[in-house]
C-alpha cells in the first residue's frame, strides 16, 4: 500500500482571496514504512508575501513590501517555477495513492485551487487522510496540533523553528505512524505488497513445497504414538 504524507506552505488561509501555494514537501510511505522518495519544490506564487505569513514560514522574503535582503538559509522566491510549471509533476509524483496530510481540509484546498486554474484534474477529497481528525478523535480535548503530538509520541521536532513542508511532512510521518498503532503496526506482513518503483511483489511468504518433505518419524515411534492418542479416547484432538 502506498500513501503520501503531504504539507504545503502558503501566502495565507483563502486561495479565492488571492493567496497561493509556495512549498509543497511530500514523503512516500509503502506499507506504512518510509522509502526513501520524496517530492519538493518551491514555488513563486506571483504576489507579495504578508509579512504574517512570512512570520509562519521564513519563506519569500524578496516578495514583502519592503523586500527584505537576505539571510543565510532563506528561500527567495522570485527565481522559483510557477504553479503551472510543477502541477503536472506534482500529479504524476501522488497519483491516486492515500494523501497523509494534517487538517486536510486546508491543504486539499490550495491544491485542488491551483490545479483547477491549470485546467488540471482535481483530487477528491475522499483521497486524503486527515491526522488532525485522527489525533481529536484518539485524544478528545487534547491540543491535536503537530507539535503537540510529537511532544505526545516523544518524536524530536527540535529542527522545527519555522514550518518547512518537507520537514513537516517527515515528522507528520512519524506522527501518523504512532497515531495508528506504532512503526510498522503490520509488521510488515501485509499481503500483496509492490515495490514503489517496480511494481515487483515483496511479499516474503514461501511457496507451499511441490513435494511434502518424508516424515522423520521411526515406525516405533509412530506406534507409540498411536497407542497413546487410542488412550486419550474419541474426543482426542489428533482424531478429529
Amino acid at each position: 500500500m502506498r500513501e503520501i504524507v503531504l504539507d504545503t506552505e502558503t501566502t495565507g488561509f483563502d486561495p479565492f482571496s488571492g493567496d497561493r501555494i509556495v512549498e509543497i514537501g511530500a514523503v512516500e510511505l509503502l506499507n506504512h514504512m518510509p522509502t526513501g522518495e520524496t517530492y519538493h519544490v518551491y514555488i513563486n506564487p506571483e504576489r507579495s508575501m504578508p509579512i504574517e505569513a512570512f512570520g509562519v514560514h521564513g519563506i519569500g522574503p524578496d516578495l514583502l513590501e519592503p523586500p527584505q535582503p537576505p539571510v543565510p538559509g532563506a528561500v527567495l522566491l522570485k527565481d522559483k517555477p510557477v504553479f503551472a510549471k510543477v502541477g503536472q509533476g506534482f500529479l504524476d509524483f501522488v497519483r491516486d495513492s492515500k494523501m497523509v496530510i494534517h487538517n486536510a481540509s486546508f491543504d486539499m484546498k490550495f491544491l485542488n485551487a491551483e490545479l483547477r486554474w491549470m485546467g488540471l484534474r482535481e483530487l477528491p477529497m475522499e483521497q486524503a487522510l486527515d491526522t488532525l481528525a485522527i489525533a481529536r478523535k484518539r485524544f478528545p480535548g487534547s491540543p491535536a496540533t503537530l507539535d503537540a503530538l510529537c511532544r505526545r509520541f516523544n518524536i524530536n521536532n527540535s529542527n522545527r523553528v519555522l514550518h518547512g513542508a518537507l520537514l513537516d511532512s517527515e515528522i507528520l510521518a512519524e506522527v501518523y505512524l504512532e497515531l495508528i498503532g506504532g512503526r510498522q503496526p503490520d509488521f510488515g506482513l501485509a499481503t500483496n505488497a509492490t515495490t514503489a518503483s517496480s511494481g515487483v511483489s515483496d511479499d516474503w511468504r514461501p511457496a507451499a513445497r511441490p513435494t511434502p518433505l518424508k516424515s522423520r518419524l521411526t515406525e516405533d515411534e509412530q506406534s507409540a504414538h498411536d497407542v497413546f492418542v487410542e488412550k486419550m479416547g474419541d474426543g482426542a484432538l489428533w482424531k478429529a
